[in-house]
């Protein structure tokens, strides 16, 4: 089974930035995140949301569904 948490260092790893600047975006709330009694975790999910969304600002729009064009 795929964790529905991950430590921010392992998103870090994933989005391929520092440390640091993950903490960073989660504390700005640009990314979002869950505390679990007093340790920080990202959602496998709201991180695969955040980057479709930030694929689909960069395309200028809602990303297209299949079949459609963009």
């Amino acid at each position: 089974m795929e964790p529905l948490l991950i430590r921010p260092i392992k998103a870090a790893e994933a989005l391929d930035v520092s440390r640091s600047k993950l903490y960073e975006m989660i504390a700005s709330g640009e990314l979002p995140s869950i505390k679990v009694g007093g340790s920080v975790r990202v959602s496998v999910d709201g991180l695969r949301a955040w980057v479709d969304g930030k694929r689909a600002e960069k395309q200028g729009g809602a990303t297209p569904l299949p079949g459609q064009r963009p």
